[in-house]
């Protein structure tokens, strides 16, 4: 993996001291890496960043590798869809020599190291990193020079709903607020979340609430509220006498035809 780092490096600083391997290709040769592990990507600041390209120039070319059909993006897709929203025909290049799994690292890597990736995006890659090295959080942190516990605590965002995902994604709520509603229900994340966006709550606030509700849960004076009864035998012997019961966990209703009904009941109440 340091390796495919260093290869990444060198291809740039290539760009100063050999002109000769970088090209300028047609835009619409380049095709997007199938393994880039980013998927969301904010319009205005692409367009920002398009609009600089046009007028400055790419300072920093893309990297590709030759396919039979034109080319294949291995870093660069902010710069790529950049240049493309703001209808540029052609992009410098760097081309490397590349198979399909070195481009999938070289895209989960260069996307890390540059810190392009939201918490979802990251800890989809991290777990892909993992995967395909068969190495443990230990062992990738010493490698990517992140510490085990940030990885770890990124990789727990996969445990969320999707619903509580999206609005990590979309920045309706942050990280730290994500990592304490880990391990809570969907239902009960979909509760918090809303709380989050309309209240603006604080880290810390969420953490009380759930804290709360925990030790409410947990707390044996509410457990009186979960007792049931047995009413079998009860409402069997009114259905022989011709009553209509029904019941839940902790109450019966008898239901009456007509007045006579009621009056038959009451001379059974009161023998």
């Amino acid at each position: 993996m340091g390796e495919l780092l260093g290869e990444i490096e060198e291809a740039y600083e290539n760009e100063v001291s050999q002109k000769d391997s970088i090209i300028e290709i047609a835009l619409k040769d380049v095709r997007p890496n199938p393994f880039q592990p980013r998927k969301y990507f904010e319009e205005s600041s692409l367009y920002e960043l398009g609009e600089s390209i046009k007028s400055d120039g790419l300072i920093q070319p893309i990297i590709v590798t030759e396919d039979v059909d034109g080319y294949v993006l291995i870093a660069g897709e902010r710069r790529l869809r950049a240049s493309k929203l703001v209808k540029l025909k052609t992009i410098r290049a760097i081309v490397l020599n590349s198979d399909e799994h070195k481009m999938r690292q070289f895209a989960l890597i260069e996307n890390i190291q540059r810190d392009e990736l939201n918490s979802i995006e990251l800890a989809h890659a991290y777990g892909e990193l993992i995967k395909l090295h068969n190495i443990t959080q230990e062992e990738l942190s010493t490698k990517i020079h992140k510490s085990r516990t940030h990885i770890t605590n990124t990789l727990r965002l996969l445990q969320l709903s999707q619903k509580t995902q999206k609005a990590l994604i979309e920045k309706k709520i942050t990280a730290g607020h994500a990592k304490v509603l880990v391990g809570l229900d969907e239902k009960q994340q979909q509760m918090m979340v809303d709380s989050i966006i309309g209240q603006k709550l604080s880290v810390r606030e969420v953490e009380a609430s759930i804290k709360s509700v925990k030790n409410q849960k947990n707390d044996p004076q509410n457990k009186k509220d979960i007792i049931s009864y047995d009413f079998n035998l009860l409402k069997d012997k009114l259905t022989t006498l011709g009553f209509t019961a029904k019941n839940s966990a902790k109450s019966m209703t008898i239901e009456f035809q007509d007045a006579t009904q009621i009056e038959q009941l009451l001379q059974l109440l009161s023998r």
